[in-house]
């Protein structure tokens, strides 16, 4: 009997500081404070009850719920609608322009709005710290409540009966009113006044964001709510972006695939920022710039392929005596992949940099790094060129010399020549054009002529589906017959039902992956459209869309069976996979040969 579909029923809000997961009732069930990867205050996504959580609940057990969007926001509305009234939750973290910065507090603001009727609700607003080990005596003040013995001073500031709050009792909603969740900084000013405004220069921020972008035509909401998605990821102080804001959600249920994303790696910031530069926000790069420069000084000869929002590159991984999302274990914090040996990430790096060198929207921008720093890059690819490393899939228990490896070799070289160019650096242009010849000889190492395709490392027969990259980053020439026949053979291999893709099929650390990997299917989408299949990277996208959840939100993976979303969520690569399969199709409908398919 085919099991149910399990899709995560929870939108986020955030501002650059922070996200915020809530469920379809309105619960607040995950919010890492003061930083994405810091212990969270409300847990119950991984932990129960007792691991935190904040609810405006209404007495009427039977009420329906349903969650949206404020169009071209990041602000979430629940409706409530039960036998005695309805009112919708509007969920936001305050995030906009004034003193020549961004102000993104420690805040979080949920608005109450009465929409009919008297429905009774109550408020359960339970903060912890250090994993669930530190729980809070509850203080009330002229106005708040205030979470004592915790690391920082949490504040509850409203305008309702703190004591109904305090004593979790149900009371009637009169009309439409604020609650203000304060981390360090309280809110100091009227509640409505600064509820009010706080929540219009919240929405006008995101509505200019949206606006000032560069969108396709086509699949426009979906393009928009990933684009939307990805800017949360950016840790706006340092510039780092993470991979997810959660940790530990499996990959499949008892897998034991369960890690914490909450940090920044080279790979998935990459792909990131290419995403975002697409829709024109640039921004983000500067700042991940910044960041990138940062890491030298720590790092000194050798990248890691993962570092925390501050920079560290020690990101020790343990076990929390936590009972898991659905009961499965173990719940991680840290993760060991800092440890691994990935040598794609020198190249991802170099080609992050590029547009800084290259787009003359950034003319007149302080460059932060110099030719020594990227050529010092360089050399760190030349001297770990013929040294196996984890992979992007990061395996932990054996290495290899892997294609995709080479392949970001190959683009970081080709990156450096572009701003060789552009800054009239011979020495480093030819530098470049060496390292860019090696790597390409060793990608032609691991190509399988018997079957027509490039295999996941060199001497290994094993297929991976992170090569359809070889076509739509342009290694190969999308319209070879080689090219075709490379992704033909992919998806024969890995390619799953209903437009889903395998990373790879082989046992790993784990056993045989279970699940599909979303970025991959959406890499196939890339492909197809490069190599002229227009029709058929339509219709699978229109599949893959399908499996977002109620708000067009993605997680990391997806079982072919059951279509059920596993893995954190929600998880920047997939978004990222989104935009640019539509991006791809959208520039390729602008070409004549293509006009018949708008």
């Amino acid at each position: 009997m085919q099991k149910s579909r399990h899709t995560y029923e929870m939108g986020v809000i955030g501002n650059c500081a922070y996200m915020a997961h809530i469920n379809k009732q309105g619960e607040i069930v995950w919010l890492c404070w003061p930083r994405f990867d810091s212990s969270f205050i409300f847990g119950k996504l991984i932990g129960g009850e007792q691991a935190g959580f904040f609810a405006i609940e209404p007495e009427d057990n039977n009420a329906r719920y349903w969650q949206e969007y404020i169009e071209n926001t990041n602000i979430l509305i629940t409706h409530v609608d039960c036998e005695d009234g309805e009112y919708a939750i509007f969920d936001f973290a305050p995030r906009f322009y004034q003193y020549d910065r961004y102000y993104k507090p420690l805040m979080l603001v949920r608005k109450i709005k009465l929409i009919r009727g008297r429905p009774k609700i109550r408020i359960r607003c339970h903060p912890v710290d250090d994993y669930g080990n530190l729980k809070p005596r509850i203080l009330m003040g002229s106005n708040h409540l205030r979470y004592a013995g915790l690391s920082e001073q949490i504040r509850l500031t409203t305008e309702l009966p703190l004591n109904y709050i305090k004593e979790e009792k149900f009371f009637h909603l009169t009309g439409t009113q604020y609650l203000f969740l304060t981390y360090g900084v309280p809110l100091e000013g009227p509640v409505r006044e600064t509820g009010d405004m706080f929540f219009k220069r919240t929405l006008q921020y995101w509505r200019r964001f949206v606006r000032n972008a560069n969108v396709p035509l086509i699949y426009q909401e979906e393009f928009i709510r990933s684009m939307l998605v990805l800017k949360l990821h950016q840790y706006e102080d340092t510039g780092a972006i993470i991979a997810s804001a959660t940790t530990s959600l499996p990959e499949t249920p008892g897998s034991g695939r369960n890690w914490d994303y909450r940090y920044c790696w080279m790979r998935d910031a990459f792909y990131t920022l290419g995403a975002l530069r697409s829709a024109g926000q640039g921004s983000e790069m500067e700042k991940y710039a910044s960041y990138i420069e940062n890491l030298e000084h720590r790092s000194k000869n050798k990248f890691a392929p993962v570092y925390s929002i501050l920079g560290d590159g020690t990101l020790e991984e343990r076990v929390l005596d936590l009972e898991g999302y659905m009961g499965n274990k173990p719940v991680r914090i840290g993760n060991q992949a800092a440890e691994h040996i990935q040598n794609d990430v020198y190249g991802q790096i170099l080609v992050s940099l590029l547009p800084l060198y290259i787009d003359k929207r950034f003319a007149g921008t302080s460059k932060p790094v110099t030719m020594s720093y990227i050529q010092n890059i360089l050399k760190m690819i030349e001297k770990k060129m013929d040294e196996p490393d984890a992979g992007l899939w990061e395996f932990r228990n054996f290495s290899q010399l892997h294609t995709y490896t080479y392949l970001f070799h190959w683009a970081g070289a080709n990156s450096v020549m572009r701003i060789a160019v552009n800054r009239r650096w011979p020495k480093l242009y030819a530098y470049a054009e060496k390292i860019a010849k090696e790597a390409e000889k060793r990608i032609e190492q691991a190509y399988d002529a018997d079957r027509g395709v490039y295999t996941e490392a060199i001497g290994s027969s094993h297929l991976d589906a992170s090569l359809l990259q070889l076509v739509t980053m342009r290694y190969l020439d999308p319209m070879s017959e080689k090219a075709k026949k490379h992704v033909e053979v992919l998806a024969r291999e890995l390619g799953a039902k209903n437009g889903l893709f395998y990373r790879y099929k082989h046992t790993d650390d784990f056993g045989q992956p279970e699940s599909t990997f979303f970025i991959c299917a959406f890499w196939y989408v890339e492909a197809l459209a490069e190599i002229g299949e227009i029709e058929k990277a339509t219709e699978n996208l229109e599949q893959l869309i399908r499996y977002g959840n109620h708000l067009g939100l993605f997680s990391e993976d997806v079982d072919e069976n059951t279509l059920s979303q596993w893995g954190n969520f929600p998880q920047t690569y997939s978004h990222v996979g989104l935009m640019n399969a539509v991006k791809k199709i959208a520039d390729k409908l602008r070409k004549p040969e293509f006009l018949e398919y708008r």
